[in-house]
């Protein structure tokens, strides 16, 4: 789905519960709450906001679609979160942030679409701090949800195939090994796929050992 308004209306919508779901995951697995939180191919903005919400984080999110953006700002500033996130162009293949400036990159949904997934994640590591951490990739927060956004999409998209299989199609079982390549060839140490039917899937890993204050 490319139309932002659609996109944002279902975002805020069937998908709702599922962000602040993602950010209460990704502060609790990754133990980062505070610092400066980097949201790629964040779309109308939700997981940005939903970290900004649950942590101590100034974000900034990182769209290359000029409606998105344009739809990111509108619910920031609804949001009355202005202040504390800044909306940004780019896309996950050149990032336009100086070295070690994040403390956390996370993603949600657009790590499907990004056209060369080994310079993305070198990117990624780019820019993360010393001790920083990236979290990227798919997921609902927890099965129920996911059953219960499969269940309302699918009704929304019948007569047109099940929106589930296209769902099946992008985190699949193709899906874990691709990206298992794509972070051995990108030479990142320490780096991890994770997957599961309640948490998703999820590119984890960090630069360095030194602890996130």
């Amino acid at each position: 789905m490319t139309d932002a308004a659609s996109f944002n209306e279902i975002a805020k919508t069937v998908f709702a519960q599922a962000y602040p779901l993602i950010a209460a995951q990704i502060i609790g697995e990754t133990g980062i709450s505070s610092g400066y939180c980097l949201d790629i191919g964040c779309g109308g903005g939700h997981l940005g906001m939903a970290m900004a919400r649950l942590g101590s984080f100034e974000v900034g999110l990182l769209d290359p679609s000029d409606d998105m953006r344009a739809m990111a700002t509108v619910n920031v500033a609804e949001a009355g979160l202005s202040g504390r996130i800044r909306v940004m162009q780019g896309a996950a293949e050149s990032i336009p942030l100086p070295d070690d400036s994040a403390d956390l990159v996370v993603s949600r949904g657009s790590i499907f679409f990004w056209s060369d997934h080994v310079q993305a994640f070198r990117e990624i590591f780019r820019v993360l701090k010393p001790g920083g951490m990236a979290y990227v990739g798919g997921g609902f927060g927890s099965a129920e949800n996911r059953d219960a956004v499969i269940r309302t999409m699918n009704e929304r998209h019948k007569g047109e195939g099940r929106w589930e299989d296209t769902m099946k199609k992008r985190m699949g079982s193709d899906a874990l090994p691709r990206f298992r390549q794509a972070l051995v060839t990108s030479g990142i140490p320490g780096s991890r796929v994770e997957q599961s039917p309640g948490k998703g899937l999820w590119v984890i890993f960090s630069k360095g050992d030194k602890p996130h204050p």
